[in-house]
């Protein structure tokens, strides 16, 4: 006889089997189903081909395109254009933007083409004037614009100096007034439609109509642009001298609309306006007069007051004051071969000669500025125009190779660096 119980108890074992192998076959199939999930986002991940990368890494990837590249990486993605808009991206490109020479060319045409100008090529499509576009910001109608004579157009060019050789850099911008002031990739420029004055970046090509201010003729006055570190502040810094001889200022904040008058230097303290100022160590600095100047004007940005500062030697006619490595550096030639280099790093301190030029000097010699970057410093003679860089490493000067046919000599040069830089903190923020 068959017992039970027993039938029971295997009953029991079999149930207990059946389940650990439904439990078992539960969870493989869970694992394959969230193995396939697994294949399945890789796969997605594989096909979009754009694997995930850290925001600093594009950065870092960005900030050394070369300025063409980068105007159309923004363009790329939302996430791009967000970073490349950034505050601090343009302040990192800007640091790492090398000097450049900036200038007009009137005569851009006929020196590309020798040739009567009945016969010269249209502009380039993408050439856009300076006039026609600041009139399309104020919704003005610019039918008339159409007529200007080509022949009172000047083009807006840069020229690029790299291992001893030059390169003609091209904006494609055409205006009719002249540059006043230059600043981290801003350039002031005249308004000749409107009596005024216009400021723009050129290679973001945004511009910004500036109110009218006091009008005197240009040999009376001189412009300025600087920034105010303190409050990321773009400032323009208005001289002008009366008939009496004294010297106002007025001051003008980018991005408000009212010029304010303040005190300008003590009388006699300037008699010419002949050199443009040089902005440095949180000031704007004017050499004074024509010849034989024993001190330099400053005008401290953010405390907007002026004093003068006693130079090391008197400045004669083919010595300057630039912006060498953030810091001010006054180039005076000693003697007919030697120029000497003399640095003020703060305006309560005193000047430090720094370094002294013996080889390849010229009377003539005139400092255009210094390189960022490599920290050459620039030179242009008065004998023919020619340009001439000396590397402070291996203690050499060398003339600069200079492009052939495109680069007139004779026109003025300000420095200049290729920014995105715009005018105010908000505009840098969201579409500089």
């Amino acid at each position: 006889m068959e017992d039970p119980s027993m039938n029971t108890c295997n009953k029991e074992v079999k149930k207990g089997t059946t389940a650990k192998s439904g439990n078992k076959n539960a969870k493989l199939l869970r694992l394959v189903e969230e193995r396939a999930l697994s294949m399945e986002k890789k796969k997605k991940q594989h096909g979009s081909l754009v694997p995930f990368v850290p925001q600093d890494c594009i950065s870092n990837i960005l900030v050394r395109l070369p300025l063409d590249s980068l105007q159309k990486s923004r363009f790329v993605c939302k996430p791009w254009y967000t970073i490349i808009n950034s505050p601090l991206f343009i302040d990192a490109h800007l640091g790492r933007s090398e000097s450049v020479l900036i200038f007009l060319s009137s005569s851009k045409r006929e020196s590309l083409y020798p040739f009567p100008m009945e016969s010269i090529p249209p502009e380039k499509p993408n050439t856009i004037s300076v006039e026609e576009k600041c009139l399309q910001t104020e919704c003005t109608p610019v039918f008339g614009l159409l007529n200007i004579s080509p022949n009172l157009k000047s083009y807006i060019q840069c020229l690029e100096i790299n291992g001893g050789k030059s390169k003609i850099r091209e904006y494609n911008i055409s205006c009719l007034g002249s540059i006043r002031a230059t600043c981290n990739g801003l350039i002031l420029l005249d308004n000749k439609l409107k009596k005024g004055l216009i400021v723009m970046n050129p290679v973001t090509r945004k511009l910004t109509a500036l109110p009218l201010g006091t009008l005197f003729s240009p040999h009376n006055e001189s412009y300025g642009i600087a920034l105010n570190s303190a409050t990321g502040e773009y400032k323009v810094i208005h001289l002008f001298r009366d008939e009496l001889g004294f010297i106002g200022c007025e001051i003008l904040i980018l991005g408000t609309k009212l010029w304010r008058g303040a005190n300008g230097p003590s009388f006699g303290h300037v008699s010419w306006f002949g050199y443009m100022p040089v902005s440095a160590i949180g000031a704007l600095h004017w050499i004074p007069h024509v010849d034989r100047s024993d001190y330099i004007v400053s005008m401290d940005v953010n405390e907007e007051k002026f004093h003068t500062t006693p130079l090391p030697k008197s400045c004669r006619t083919h010595d300057r004051v630039v912006e060498m490595g953030g810091f001010l550096s006054f180039v005076t030639h000693e003697g007919v071969k030697q120029i000497d280099i003399w640095v003020l790093k703060g305006l309560s301190e005193s000047w430090t000669k720094q370094y002294c030029i013996t080889k390849g000097c010229k009377m003539d010699m005139v400092p255009l500025f210094s390189l960022r970057i490599k920290g050459d410093m620039i030179f242009k003679r008065d004998k023919d125009g020619s340009l001439y860089a000396y590397d402070f490493q291996r203690q050499v000067m060398a003339k600069v190779e200079m492009e052939k046919g495109c680069f007139p000599l004779s026109c003025l040069f300000l420095p200049h660096v290729n920014s995105l830089v715009s005018w105010s903190n908000r505009e840098r923020g969201q579409d500089a």
